[in-house]
């Protein structure tokens, strides 16, 4: 009897919940596909307006990643511009597409040395990109756009599937020579993205990306740490951040509390420093066409956020590593705290503000899952590490 008692309490308030935020179903065409999703009438929240940003760092306009899975490194190069211009205040416009270039050929070599048992998609992590970096350097998108034969936007589906296909049939066969399987993946990328320049010019001098990166950027990928809060692993440790797109399998991630996490947020872009920041964006609560993300009511009370909501939805996979963006500013509005995002994802062209959101306090707590920053934006939590 209690138990029924129990059920009809809780589908009443649903009920009120739903009538309140009046939240229907609607056709959305996400990741280039049409679903149907749950969402509900945003207007009435009180929001920031973009004039209340004042606190935000350099970046250049938004661009969009076009019909790619290269958030990652979007959003990476994106901090990388903002970092560039925060320790040497100059502009320096960065190749998404040199980094993605070589990200392929890494997944490529490792799925020949694991023998086919290493994930080969379009995603990764901001610490892959880093990584390419560091092995490839950099070189500034006026030479290598990724867009050959007129194309203006970017369409990554032909080519990937060209290049699983292919890896598909060298495990079928057990073909495992590694330089000729990369001479192959480099040459289904060349067809279709260009090949990336060994040298250029820039400024009037010239430069390899390794000279670019060092001598123009002064880029130094070990200056940047990644964060995660899980209850997976204890907090003051660093293990792996157990999603898909970390197809290296890095444990590199510094585990902290969730209120530490969320005061590292606060802190670093208070004093100037921006992030990667990733997360799950696929909520009815991110709703493009009024540029914010909110946890809704009747998805979770704020009350009810804490590291054990996060942790069940993490755990269930309702909150996965689906996005990368870039964090580039802060406000506290009406009670809340508001975060500006530079978004290279179609959505947030929807509404009034084109490629930013304003994720709000309770967005980031629930369902962000890891930050890529400065290590000098964090050095008082790295202490806490052994």
């Amino acid at each position: 009897m209690k138990f029924i008692l129990l059920t009809i309490t809780l589908l009443f308030s649903l009920s009120l919940l739903l009538a309140q935020d009046k939240a229907f179903y609607q056709q959305k065409v996400i990741w280039g596909e049409e679903r149907t999703v749950l969402t509900g009438d945003f207007s009435s929240i009180k929001k920031p307006q973009m004039s209340d940003f004042k606190n935000t760092v350099f970046h250049f306009d938004p661009v969009r990643q076009d019909t790619t899975g290269t958030c990652w490194s979007y959003s990476t190069l994106s901090m990388l511009e903002s970092e560039i211009y925060r320790q040497q205040q100059r502009k320096v416009k960065l190749s998404e597409m040199y980094i993605v270039y070589w990200d392929y050929v890494e997944k490529a070599r490792r799925f020949v040395r694991e023998k086919g048992n290493s994930l080969f998609a379009q995603g990764s992590q901001s610490n892959s990109a880093l990584n390419r970096i560091r092995e490839y350097g950099c070189v500034p998108l006026e030479v290598y756009t990724g867009l050959i034969d007129g194309r203006t936007k970017h369409n990554h589906d032909p080519m990937a599937q060209e290049m699983v296909d292919y890896l598909e049939y060298i495990k079928e066969k057990g073909y495992w020579d590694e330089e000729l399987t990369l001479l192959n993946i480099k040459q289904i990328m060349n067809k279709h993205i260009g090949i990336p320049p060994q040298e250029f010019e820039y400024e009037g001098k010239t430069y390899t990306p390794e000279r670019f990166r060092d001598e123009v950027c002064l880029l130094n990928p070990d200056d940047y740490v990644d964060f995660m809060s899980t209850l997976k692993i204890d907090f003051y440790t660093r293990g792996k951040y157990d999603v898909p797109d970390n197809w290296f399998h890095s444990e590199d991630y510094h585990n902290i509390p969730l209120d530490e996490f969320y005061a590292v947020i606060k802190r670093a872009i208070k004093n100037g420093y921006s992030m990667v920041i990733g997360g799950d964006v696929s909520e009815p609560g991110r709703y493009g066409e009024e540029d914010i993300a909110v946890i809704v009511p009747w998805d979770l009370p704020p009350a009810a956020i804490n590291p054990y909501s996060r942790e069940f939805r993490f755990y269930n996979e309702t909150s996965t590593d689906d996005h990368g963006i870039h964090l580039i500013g802060s406000t506290t509005k009406h009670g809340h705290d508001w975060f500006l995002i530079k978004d290279s994802g179609s959505s947030a062209h929807a509404g009034q503000y084109k490629g930013y959101y304003f994720f709000r306090d309770d967005f980031v707590k629930l369902k962000m899952l890891g930050i890529t920053l400065h290590k000098d934006a964090v050095q008082d939590v790295l202490k806490k590490f052994k």
